[in-house]
């Protein structure tokens, strides 16, 4: 582990909001063990073991009942260790993997097998080196035809480059972490509307309202019983799920990699999702109904 990042938090406090029955934490990562599953030579940071069992443990923990586990690039293309939670999660479990040009159509039925729907592309630049648009585009062609979906990271000042090739993916579309935006700047202006337009333009483009934590500037909350945490993402994530209530999702991002000035409190996340989502039917939908009728549509008539 880089000696400069923390560790997940090792005592969640227990949250006090109660999600809906059916919940899901729609975007989390399971690291290693490295033991077991060695981290990728080409990785740019080396995160802490997080494991399948410490993982379903604190969903368990926070009252939620299914996890989406996200492949990340210290793991690189080497999807093994995703693939060996997914089939430990009794069917509880979803995937989004990370593939190249070179991954065969086996490889692809083995992944869906496993319970992958989808592939991340990273255009983070201190994360990963980009992958060529071409390369993206045709890989996107191909699991479109599994009923797989495409997962983009960026941040919010590379999307007006960015633009033309996510609105050209011919799946539907999740953006981690509202793109993540400035939030010292307006929630009305000219940087957070155009991820608005984004969405409000293009129907196949869904948005996971997750990572406060490295959004804030603010911070979190006073350690004096105060559960308000992250008070500046709040504008911003809540326009996102009262505007577009149909392709929203949540996710705790645990374990948290690349922090290095505080890590979050896992029970504080989940306390934020009532400042976003404000009635039920808007967390009925955030935290259940979406992710279940992208994640298992196969329970959804």
């Amino acid at each position: 582990m880089d000696p400069n990042w923390l560790r997940f938090h090792p005592n969640p406090s227990k949250p006090a909001f109660r999600p809906p029955a059916g919940a899901v934490d729609a975007h989390c990562h399971v690291f290693g063990p490295q033991a077991q599953f060695p981290f990728a030579p080409e990785r740019k940071y080396t995160p802490c073991d997080a494991s399948r069992e410490q993982l379903f443990a604190l969903r368990d923990f926070l009252g939620l009942e299914r996890n989406v586990i996200v492949q990340a690039t210290c793991h690189g293309d080497d999807n093994r260790a995703l693939v060996d939670a997914l089939r430990h999660s009794g069917g509880r479990a979803r995937g989004v993997a990370t593939v190249r040009r070179r991954v065969t159509d086996r490889e692809l039925e083995v992944l869906h097998a496993a319970g992958v729907r989808g592939v991340r592309f990273n255009f983070v630049r201190r994360l990963v080196d980009f992958t060529p648009q071409d390369e993206l585009m045709e890989i996107a062609a191909r699991v479109a035809g599994l009923g797989w979906h495409v997962v983009i990271y960026f941040e919010a000042v590379d999307l007006p480059e960015l633009w033309n090739f996510f609105t050209a993916l011919p799946t539907t579309v999740v953006v981690d972490h509202m793109g993540r935006p400035d939030v010292t700047q307006p929630v009305d202006g000219p940087q957070f509307e155009l991820f608005v337009r984004l969405l409000r333009e293009h129907p196949n483009i869904w948005s996971k309202v997750s990572c406060p934590e490295r959004l804030s500037v603010s911070g979190p909350p006073a350690l004096d019983g105060e559960r308000n945490a992250y008070r500046d993402v709040v504008p911003f994530a809540r326009r996102i799920v009262e505007t577009f209530p149909d392709r929203v999702l949540w996710g705790t991002d645990w374990p948290h990699p690349n922090l290095k000035h505080h890590m979050p409190d896992d029970g504080l996340l989940v306390d934020f999702i009532p400042h976003i989502a404000p009635t039920a039917a808007l967390r009925q939908k955030l935290l259940a109904d979406n992710p279940r009728r992208l994640y298992w549509p196969e329970e959804v008539r």
